[in-house]
């Protein structure tokens, strides 16, 4: 149990109260995000075969996964890649691959919570406006925060009741599709259709594909839940797992059964169109019991699923602010906590962020053109990671991990190059703007890191935490 100071004193540390099912739930919850409001998009990407992008996607994954259940139980403390590329390579390169990492993840709270607003407002069929957009989502980010601020296993008996909800509808409407008499093999036909332009000689359906590993970010949330959990760590590699293979399913079922639905002609209409609501849309326009289904699924799909991802990736990037001050990365006052042991500073300054970002969002192109290049930040990280993996493994004995990575160093060599496949794909197409944007994200951590350098670092050594002992950097 963590430390306390003395009778009655504010307890230190994180709670380590997370059964696994929570992790796992937490995780899950981050990856399955978007499949009721972002479903528009992935068709644009892959037409009537976005089922076997996410197939492939899914496969490519794994052994990136596998890497991450490798490192995982050698450090016992929340971090994740901060931890793992200063330990493999440095702290400079561990504070830059944290940085890229939590670009994917900041970015989502707030273009989660418009999700949901939007979808609210479409249902009600209320007039929306700059004002009452920004009122609602703020007070959603609001409650967010508070429950983040709670016990961690409210949070996690919460993101498992919704992961169950969001996953059972996704089922439902895979079968209800399948069975509809309107669903028909002759929607295959264009089975590659794709929105996005081809670059270098490479068909626009493999850069679309490459660009579904957006929806699943989130199983490398596992590492900055462990040191909460009160399950022995080297079980870690079963969330991780077990949430990429739980998505990937359900995301290839549905896209299946929506494939054979009368959607494409909604799509060539555009994006804007639907609404952003292809499955919806769709259901809405064949009508009778159609139009309350919508309604059910939305509940599941956009409601639910979308509410676990934006809790998944708040606790997490929490949780690595929180890291960033414990290894001293960030001032000590990161680690202060409250009454239910959750990290207090860390919670108020992604509330804050994330209200800067929605008035960007509504008010500006900043935030649409950053979210483009998300997908390119957590791929660099992954590839970073990968490296570093390679380094632990020749140049920390010591540092033995419990989970026996299958392939060994083949499989980390194989990962590496997915990530930077994967990255690259990323960059094609991409506009200035989205490049400007992600330029201002890396300059306000290029100036945090020359902080470090000048300031904190001269007066407090990098300390990790691992199986081994503590090291300082």
């Amino acid at each position: 149990m963590p430390e306390q100071n003395n009778v009655g004193a504010q307890p230190t540390g994180l709670k380590k109260s997370l059964r696994l099912i929570y992790v796992y739930a937490i995780a899950a919850g981050a990856i399955f995000t978007f499949i009721g409001y972002w479903d528009t998009i992935f068709y644009e990407y892959c037409g009537a075969g976005t089922f076997l992008g996410f197939a492939l996607m899914t496969l490519l994954i794994l052994p990136i996964a596998m890497v991450y259940c490798e490192l995982a139980p050698l450090f016992p403390k929340a971090g994740g890649e901060l931890i793992y590329n200063t330990v493999g390579i440095n702290k400079h390169v561990g504070f830059f691959s944290s940085w890229l990492i939590m670009a994917a993840w900041i970015a989502v709270p707030p273009s989660a919570v418009m999700a949901i607003v939007q979808w609210l407002f479409h249902v009600l069929h209320v007039p929306t406006s700059f004002m009452l957009i920004e009122v609602v989502a703020l007070v959603s980010l609001v409650g967010y925060c508070i429950l983040s601020l709670q016990n961690v296993e409210i949070a996690g008996k919460i993101q498992l009741y919704m992961l169950m909800f969001a996953i059972g509808g996704c089922l439902v409407a895979t079968v209800a599709f399948l069975f509809s008499g309107v669903w028909s093999w002759d929607n295959f036909q264009n089975f590659f259709y794709t929105q996005v332009e081809g670059h270098f000689g490479i068909p626009g359906w493999i850069i679309g594909m490459a660009l579904l590993i957006t929806p699943f970010f989130g199983f490398e949330t596992v590492p900055q839940m462990v040191e909460e959990g009160d399950f022995p760590i080297k079980d870690s590699n079963k969330a991780i797992l077990g949430s990429i293979v739980t998505c990937g399913v359900i995301y290839a079922l549905f896209f299946f059964g929506l494939g054979g639905m009368p959607v494409q002609p909604l799509v060539e209409e555009g994006g804007a169109a639907v609404g952003g609501f292809l499955a919806i849309t769709m259901m809405e326009q064949l009508g009778g019991g159609w139009g309350v289904f919508a309604v059910v699924f939305g509940v599941a799909a956009i409601l639910c699923a979308i509410g676990t991802c934006l809790l998944g990736f708040w606790l997490s990037t929490v949780r690595l602010l929180y890291a960033m001050g414990e290894n001293n990365f960030l001032p000590k006052v990161f680690t202060k906590v409250n009454r239910h042991q959750q990290p207090i500073l860390p919670n108020i300054l992604l509330l804050a962020i994330s209200l800067v970002f929605l008035l960007l969002q509504n008010a500006t192109t900043f935030m649409n053109d950053f979210f483009n290049l998300m997908s390119f930040g957590c791929a660099c990280a992954y590839a970073i990671t990968m490296i570093s993996a390679m380094r632990i493994h020749k140049h920390h004995p010591e540092l033995a991990s419990p989970y026996k990575l299958k392939g060994g160093s083949f499989t980390r060599v194989l990962a590496l190059i997915i990530s930077v496949a994967i990255a690259f794909f990323c960059t094609l197409g991409q506009s200035a703007g989205s490049w400007k944007s992600f330029g201002i994200y890396i300059g306000i951590g290029a100036l945090l890191w020359l902080w470090m350098v000048l300031v904190n670092w001269k007066k407090h050594k990098v300390t990790v935490e691992t199986v081994a002992g503590t090291k300082e950097y």
